[in-house]
């Protein structure tokens, strides 16, 4: 998988649907810098990034012993492979072991939480925001549930 090393100033790491179009609409915050994409290879990801430089990772990753251990050395991998500045993720599993492995290389990480999180964080928050640099809520309500997180608004509606 890791061949000779080709820096990107940001990964964009999620998972398909949802995730991945959350990660989209914030496309002013990445649109301008070398970057690559970690998400699922399924139809959605392949339409929308398909002008991307993509690396695709294993799933299901929903309660998958196996394809977290995959996904945790694949994770490794790529970043040894990209070296980015900095990791953005609106999560969910797949942003785990990235995330870690980000911090253990001194990588920044950004973390959206999704829009469909209201009232209590995610467990892929709740994972990721011990490594996270930034924390960003889409909810008013989930600030004061989520320690250190900021609310700017929503990816979506006005």
């Amino acid at each position: 998988m890791v061949s000779d090393p080709d820096p990107v100033d940001l990964l964009l790491v999620c998972s398909s649907g949802g995730h991945l179009l959350q990660l989209v609409a914030v496309r002013d915050a990445w649109c301008d810098r070398t970057r690559a994409w970690v998400t699922n290879d399924r139809a959605d990801a392949r339409s929308l990034l398909v002008t991307e430089r993509v690396f695709y990772a294993y799933g299901p990753t929903t309660r998958n012993v196996k394809n977290l251990l995959r996904n945790t050395h694949f994770a490794w991998s790529v970043l040894r492979r990209t070296k980015p500045r900095a990791i953005l993720t609106t999560g969910a599993a797949l942003a785990v072991p990235f995330a870690w492995f980000a911090r253990f290389k001194g990588i920044e990480v950004v973390y959206v939480e999704t829009l469909s999180r209201i009232e209590k964080p995610s467990l892929s928050c709740r994972l990721v925001r011990p490594v996270a640099s930034r924390v960003y809520v889409q909810w008013p309500e989930l600030v004061n549930r989520v320690p250190g997180a900021r609310y700017v608004g929503s990816v979506v509606g006005p």
